[in-house]
């Protein structure tokens, strides 16, 4: 009984103390998962953007063209989901780039940085052997949410 009251207190109570409250975000113009996750959840003003790869958001196939392609790819689904959550480039504030040729980090690095401007985020960059469908390269980001 106790164990009961301490539960549905914490649920009723948890939001007023500042706990997490966990929402999902889902673009129709970004591919859907490929399992069981969601493309992007937000909790506390961070949104975390479940890793991109250069997947087709209509035909669910990964893009032919390369490290390019599939790069122009990944940003563009990263960009849909950011607009999901009605953020951009600009409030990301981490990334994780996997590779699986670290000798393309140069490509990959000088196309990723078209998409932002002067205050860049942190980022790290891993070299995997493998990825999902194929790809050669996955990329996952974490936005905030700017203070009103």
């Amino acid at each position: 009984m106790i164990r009961r009251l301490v539960l549905i207190t914490c649920m009723v109570g948890c939001s007023s103390l500042g706990w997490a409250q966990k929402k999902i975000h889902h673009s129709e113009t970004a591919p859907a998962p490929i399992g069981p996750y969601s493309q992007a959840v937000e909790a506390n003003g961070l949104v975390f953007v479940a890793g991109q790869v250069g997947l087709h958001p209509r035909t669910k196939e990964l893009v032919k063209g390369g490290i390019e392609a599939e790069v122009s790819q990944i940003m563009e689904n990263i960009s849909a989901i950011l607009k999901a959550a009605q953020l951009d480039f600009t409030d990301i504030v981490n990334t994780t780039i996997y590779v699986k040729d670290l000798s393309n980090f140069q490509r990959i690095n000088t196309l990723y940085g078209k998409y932002f401007q002067d205050s860049y985020p942190a980022r790290t960059t891993v070299g995997v052997s493998d990825l999902p469908a194929g790809a050669n390269v996955e990329i996952t980001v974490v936005a905030a949410r700017r203070s009103k």
